[in-house]
This record gives C-alpha cells, structure tokens and sequence, in this order.
C-alpha cells in the first residue's frame, strides 16, 4: 500500500487532514493548533511532498522523521505531526479491519467515562445550580467548573483583588456542590488564570468540596512552579494540555507537579506520541485525562487511546458536540450513555466524515490576537 494524495478540510474551528491510499483507504486525522490552523495547514502541505508514495504502515518512521527532519518544533509543527499521525493510525486499523485500540493492546475497559467539559461561565447563583443539575439529569456524573476569573473586569476589579477573587471562585463550587450532591465529580478549570499564591490559596479552602480534579491552575510553563502548588494543596492536580512532545511530560512527572497529565492527542504527536507518554505516566503512578477541546476526530482518537490504557482517570466530553450539535458532521456519530462514551468497534478509529462537513459546519476559527486583560489594564494569560 503507498500514500497517493493528501487533502485539507476547514470545517468549523477544526482543520481535519484526509490521506488517500492507492487501494483505496483513506485516513483521518484532526490538527490541535486551533488558533493557527493555516499556518498548521502550511505544515502539512509541506509535510505531504514525502508522504507520497510512503507505505503508510510505517507509522513510528513517519513520526519520527518529521520530528527530527528539521530542528524547528514547536505547537505548529506538532500539531501537523498529529494530524497525520491519527489518519496513518486510522487507514492501518481499516487496513487490518479492526479498530485501533485493538493495535494497541485491546481493549482494557469496555466504556469511557466523561466528564462534560462545559463552556459556561454563568455566576447566577440559580442559573449555575440549574445547569448542573441539568448535566446531572443528563447522565453526566463529572463536569467542569470555571474558575478562572471574571469574565471581564467590573466592580472596580474588587471581584479580581485576592481575597475577594477567591471568594468568588469557592462559592462557584459551594453552588455547584449543593446542586448536584456528593455523588458527582468536579474538574476545576482554572484555565492557568492563577497567580502561585492564589492557587495555594483557593486550593487548600476548596478542599471540603472534594474536587476530583484541579485543572492548570498557573501557567504551565514552570514545571518547578506546578509542582511547589501541587507540594502545597490536597487537590490533585492536572497540566500537560500545552505541552507539545514527549519529555515536558516526563520532567512534569518527574518533579511530581501532578496527578494527572492532560496530552492532547491533536497537538503532541499523535497516538503515537500520546500512547508512549501514557505509558509513562503509568510508570509514575499518574492518572491520564486525555485533553479534549476539538472535533469528533479529536474525541475518536481519544477513545482508542482511553480504550487501550490501563491508566485513565477521565475523559473530556467537550460542550461543542454535546446534544448533537455536531453528529451532521460524521456518518455514524459517537454514542454518550449515561455519563459514559461507548467505544466505536469500527475498523480504524471509528468515525468518518461526511462529504459535505466543510458546507454543514463553515470555517470559523477560534481564538485572535487580544489578550485578556486585568482590572488595572495589564494583559493576563489566556
């Protein structure tokens, strides 16, 4: 089998990339770098010129030599890396006629629990009980909470000073935890929105709420920085969503900064790349929560990746797909139940779009060039 051609497809805030075989099988892929899809397009096209002709079997070959073919990396190039890597993982699964999970290992779970990664940021004390209960009655029995901040700045910045800040973020999870009981679990999405004091602080008072999860709560930047939060809190910890290759997960580990490891299967390499660093988190005790803010190629490969690890904490479920808003986009569309994704038994991973996706679903790229800023005007981290 060779590789004859290599297409793109904007559809939404996705870029999915389709690698064509001359006997017939096409691979699916979907690149990470949402807020540089055409510079991560460009990679791609420039990545297809070797591709051609290529025997797509040769998965680790492929992955490897883009990584090491020139010295520059970084989130643009990765996240090429992986969008080819899935679709190679995809036309070997459909080649073999099994879906991938089977190539690598078989299945350890029989279904993938989720939490719903809600893009909500209501502070209405009725409003956000109301739509956690809402998640609950659904099925859901883990979601996310923001707790990142106003979103914008108001009141003269008092609900951004320390003390105030803090308070505002423990009665967000007080709320919650009231609405939903003790039966459900709460990933607190910090959205490295935090300073080092801040996050030690709100870390230690939310502890009686028993968050399964405290998510990015600083920059991840510093490892040294994580892990002196992460000495200094009794919720767990949870990064690596940002990281783009291998060894920034083994040093994270390493200096015991966390819990768990966020790799996203788009933008670190691929299944590749993602299955070697689960395996490292095994060896370290450290639980995997697959990050997870993309389309349903993105979701597909997680679950083959979640299927086969003996690791998995939880799974992101991101609101963009909640309650079908895009099944329309994929031919047979993955299958929630009750707080569960059921594992596609589909050769390859499991999914495939349909021919009009880029029509349904226009391009709309997320993301642009205006930081958030704070209540004194000084530019904070996204």
């Amino acid at each position: 089998m060779k590789i004859t051609d290599v297409k793109l497809i904007y559809a939404k805030h996705y870029l999915f990339v389709q690698i064509y075989t001359d006997e017939g099988i096409v691979g699916l892929g979907e690149a990470g770098n949402w807020g540089y899809l055409d510079a991560t397009a460009a990679a791609i096209n420039k990545f297809s010129s070797f591709l051609i002709g290529k025997n797509p079997f040769r998965i680790e070959d492929i992955n490897q030599n883009f990584y090491r073919s020139v010295y520059f990396r970084g989130s643009v190039i990765m996240s090429a890396i992986s969008a080819i890597d899935i679709a190679l993982w995809d036309i070997k699964g459909k080649a073999l006629g099994v879906p991938v999970y089977e190539l690598l290992g078989g299945k350890t779970r029989e279904k993938i629990r989720v939490y719903a990664s809600v893009m909500s940021k209501a502070v209405d004390a009725e409003s956000l009980a109301n739509s956690y209960r809402d998640l609950k009655s659904q099925g859901f029995t883990a979601a996310k909470i923001f707790v990142n901040g106003p979103v914008k700045s108001c009141n003269d910045g008092r609900d951004e000073f320390f003390s105030g800040r803090i308070e505002e973020e423990l009665e967000k999870v007080r709320i919650c935890r009231e609405a939903v009981g003790p039966d459900f679990d709460f990933v607190l999405e910090a959205h490295r929105g935090m300073t080092i004091p801040e996050a030690i602080a709100f870390g230690r008072g939310v502890e009686k709420y028993r968050p399964m999860v405290l998510e990015d709560p600083i920059t991840p930047d510093n490892i040294d920085s994580m892990s002196e939060v992460a000495s200094k809190v009794n919720v767990p910890i949870a990064t690596g969503e940002r990281f783009t290759n291998l060894k920034e997960f083994q040093m994270l580990m390493d200096r015991r900064a966390c819990q768990y490891i966020r790799p996203d299967v788009c933008a670190v390499g691929g299944i590749t790349t993602s299955k070697k660093i689960c395996a490292l988190a095994e060896a370290h005790d450290v639980l995997v929560i697959p990050h997870n803010p993309l389309g349903p190629v993105s979701t597909a490969a997680c679950l083959q990746i979640c299927a086969s690890i003996p690791n998995l904490g939880i799974q992101e479920l991101p609101d963009f797909c909640l309650d079908g808003a895009e099944d329309a986009m994929v031919k047979e569309p993955l299958q929630f139940q009750d707080g569960f994704m059921i594992i596609p038994e589909a050769p390859g991973i499991g999914i495939e779009l349909v021919e009009n996706a880029a029509e349904l679903y226009p391009a709309n790229e997320r993301g642009s060039n205006e930081a958030k800023r704070a209540f004194d005007g000084s530019v904070k981290d996204w």
